[in-house]
């Protein structure tokens, strides 16, 4: 029996715990695999909040291959959100949703790939997210938009049943490697 999102949620965000715990140099080794990440001028990342899988060094090494950073701003709660352009080391102030966001000073750009956490995903492109429909909104508003995720590999699940709303991912990139899915824009 498929247990409820609710249900899933709370094991997903326990057994990102328990990786994060396990395996503190994760996000430093899914840096390594920056250049196997799909073609991209500006790349969206995300501040990390709790045990999601930290992007800091992702970030340098984007950087360091030439590509533009910026990233995602709750303006509104329920709108889709925008993009201002960012490197690390600027200044965050907090956004509507309480995460880091640059200042609303920093240009408002338009990501190629939008890097986003999870709780789970599927090798279909499912995603598990934390329920706030931030990142789906933003897909459907920026469908041309690659969509990986970022995450720990033990993250992947065996299948996630999706609902009309939810967007797959296009791959997902983690400690061990990054991978396609071969879902089409």
């Amino acid at each position: 029996m498929i247990q409820d999102k609710h249900e899933l949620r709370s094991a997903a965000r326990a057994l990102r715990k328990r990786l994060a715990e396990t395996d503190p140099l994760a996000a430093s080794r899914a840096a390594d695999h920056v250049d196997a990440l799909p073609p991209a001028e500006i790349v969206a990342l995300y501040r990390a909040m709790g045990s999601e899988l930290d992007a800091d060094a992702l970030a340098v090494a984007l950087e360091a291959a030439g590509r533009r950073l910026c990233l995602p701003v709750v303006v509104q709660r329920d709108a889709p959100m925008e993009f201002r352009a960012w490197s690390p080391g600027e200044p965050l102030e907090l956004d509507a949703a309480g995460c880091p966001a640059p200042l609303p000073l920093a240009q408002v750009v338009t990501p190629d790939l939008i890097l986003t956490p999870l709780l789970a995903y599927d090798d279909r492109g499912g995603r598990l997210g934390q329920g706030g429909g931030y990142y789906d909104r933003t897909f459907a508003a920026r469908p041309d938009a690659l969509r990986i995720g970022f995450a720990y590999a033990g993250q992947k699940v065996e299948r996630l049943e999706l609902e009309a709303h939810d967007i797959r991912l296009h791959g997902v990139l983690t400690e061990a490697s990054y991978a396609d899915f071969g879902i089409s824009h």
